[in-house]
């Protein structure tokens, strides 16, 4: 693995309840996901998948993605 210095990444996270409990993706991570049994356990869990991501992305050399995602609330009559 090659040496770089390691700085602090913020990535969007979007975290859905489901049946089962909740999920959890970055848009600008395709294919990074995590899934868990409670706010606080997806969190950690997509985390821990966040890191092991870049991590893999690190190893293979790949470019990692720049945070570019963001979010809001509209409020609209319903």
């Amino acid at each position: 693995m090659h040496s770089q210095t390691s700085k602090l990444m913020k990535y969007l996270v979007i975290i859905e309840e489901t049946k089962t409990g909740y999920s959890a993706f970055s848009p600008d991570l395709p294919g990074c996901i995590a899934a868990g049994s409670s706010k606080e356990e997806v969190e950690k869990n997509m985390k821990d998948a966040v890191a092991f991501h870049l991590e893999g992305m690190n190893h293979e050399e790949l470019e990692i993605p720049q945070p570019h995602s963001f979010s809001t609330y509209l409020e609209v009559p319903a």
